[in-house]
């Protein structure tokens, strides 16, 4: 599943630790998802939404 979470959390000036430590994962786990190798789980999908501003739809692109 393709997104567009490094696009909206740079256009905020957040690093992948602060996106992480607000969503309550690692900075791995951020790292991972942003480089289309792990999927989130539906809460940590709509918790990264929710960081970002911007809705689950507009963050996860259909592959």
């Amino acid at each position: 599943m393709e997104n567009r979470i490094r696009e909206f959390r740079k256009e905020l000036g957040l690093s992948q630790e602060e996106l992480a430590a607000r969503c309550g994962v690692s900075r791995q786990t951020v790292n991972a998802i942003e480089n289309n190798k792990y999927d989130p789980t539906l809460a940590l999908a709509f918790a990264l939404a929710r960081e970002l501003g911007v809705t689950v739809d507009g963050l996860f692109l259909p592959s």
